[in-house]
């Protein structure tokens, strides 16, 4: 690989290039996780649909993941003035366009998971 096509070259701070900031952004245990049934699930999904589906995550942490999400702007949160509240959360546009990373990281996880087992 050609020196000047790196991602990361050497003497960077990793946090000022393209990679840094993109682990920043998705870095942590769920929120791969949710962006995944955000695109793979359904397009919409309520908060405790998506604490069932993910299933070992806590109300504390499905919380606070879903607000950093929203902040990034990867994750839209609508709420409807209702009684009970309802809130339901979906992929922004920005979003959405992780989801090649994603469908690259499952296709690279089928192809190369066989090798170990």
């Amino acid at each position: 690989m050609a020196t000047d096509n790196l991602c990361s070259p050497t003497g960077i701070n990793l946090e000022e290039t393209g990679y840094g900031y993109t682990l920043s952004v998705v870095s942590g245990k769920y929120k791969m996780i949710i962006l995944y049934w955000l695109a793979e699930y359904k397009p919409v999904l309520r908060f405790n649909e998506l604490q069932r589906c993910i299933g070992t995550i806590s109300y504390k942490t499905l919380s606070l993941t879903l607000k950093e999400l929203e902040k990034d702007d990867l994750v839209i949160r609508k709420v409807y003035p209702q009684i009970p509240p309802k809130v339901e959360y979906s992929l922004s546009e920005r979003g959405k366009s992780l989801i090649p990373v994603i469908d690259m990281m499952c296709r690279w996880g089928e192809d190369n998971r066989r090798q170990v087992e």
